[in-house]
């Protein structure tokens, strides 16, 4: 009897809650003003599916979601563990997620159904912002490996079998017109490459994160570690081929070196389904910008946040929420 009370006493009182949103104008969308006050729009809840507890990914996204639910942007996000790129995007597609961090050549694999989403592309998502940068750091503990075509003949970790790190190394590797055949490859995380580096059982690794990367720092504490460097020529060849990358530079005193190392990067972006709000998205895009303003503190990569860099993303439209925050700073994007 408790128990059915209960259930006619929420019932009433959802019927009395819905009563008066639709006499005060409520639902989703926030009435236009015609010179009086608008209604508050309703909080738009956000699963932020990031990356695995112990990365970058995990920490920075929950300092996002708390930052934009605490402030009044309209929406309450809550950041969950996530298993990379590829499962990411997967998870927007399933519904399994509203945003999500995803790295900038993944996102173009998905939507143009290339690579790690061969015959199988995915177009309902849209980009919010590229937040900052993930080096293609090829690390060796062989000072005569100078140069990515001093690679050839050796044994190298190429990441994960169709990780985005594998593609990564592909399309390094075809710049200086080498492929898996020219090298012995074998397919391992960070941790194992490091310690396969530890072990002399490896020549090289790719490695594509931030830098510094606890990896190669924690190699760096036993062994001697170098990065192999690319030149301008074949960066700039890289490039032309795929977009999506960055020239990039670490400094030498990222990892100790004796001088800095070019490479190129690929973008950390947050990207969302078609199918949240314009409002939602606009709240959480002004969440991300203002965080970095008042809330620098909170976690190192707020550093690297440019407004300049996170409009600038060319192979994925911008959601219309993101693109309508980028037009208040002055600045035009390719939205859906």
């Amino acid at each position: 009897m408790k128990k059915k009370f209960l259930a006619l006493f929420a019932v009433a009182l959802t019927g009395v809650m819905a009563m008066g949103l639709v006499g005060c104008g409520g639902g989703g969308d926030t009435a236009k003003s015609d010179g009086g006050s608008a209604p508050a729009a309703e909080t738009a809840n956000l699963r932020f599916v990031t990356g695995g507890e112990s990365g970058t990914y995990y920490a920075y996204g929950n300092v996002l979601a708390q930052y934009a639910t605490n402030g009044d942007y309209g929406v309450a996000v809550t950041a969950l563990a996530g298993n990379g790129s590829q499962a990411n995007v997967q998870a927007l597609q399933d519904d399994d997620a509203d945003i999500a961090f995803c790295q900038s050549d993944v996102l173009a694999y998905a939507y143009e159904g290339t690579n790690l989403f061969e015959g199988a592309g995915y177009e309902d998502f849209s980009i919010v912002a590229d937040l900052y940068q993930e080096q293609v750091q090829i690390v060796t503990c062989d000072p005569s490996i100078k140069t990515v075509a001093d690679l050839k003949g050796k044994t190298v970790s190429v990441g994960a079998a169709g990780s985005g790190v594998y593609f990564n190394a592909l399309d390094v590797l075809a710049a200086y017109d080498l492929t898996l055949d020219d090298i012995s490859p074998v397919y391992q995380s960070f941790g194992d490459s490091a310690d396969s580096l530890k072990d002399n059982k490896i020549d090289a690794a790719f490695i594509v994160a931030g830098a510094p990367t606890t990896a190669i720092t924690d190699l760096s504490t036993t062994k001697t570690a170098y990065l192999v460097s690319m030149d301008d020529e074949h960066v700039a060849k890289l490039l032309e081929a795929s977009p999506y990358y960055a020239k990039a530079v670490i400094s030498a005193d990222t990892y100790g070196l004796e001088s800095d190392v070019t490479t190129v990067s690929v973008g950390a972006v947050v990207i969302a389904n078609n199918n949240v709000s314009e409002d939602a998205i606009y709240g959480l895009t002004k969440s991300i910008f203002e965080g970095a303003e008042k809330n620098v503190d909170a976690h190192a990569k707020y550093k690297e946040l440019a407004i300049e860099d996170a409009a600038a993303i060319t192979t994925v439209p911008y959601h219309p929420g993101a693109a309508k925050y980028y037009a208040e700073q002055n600045i035009t994007v390719e939205s859906k």
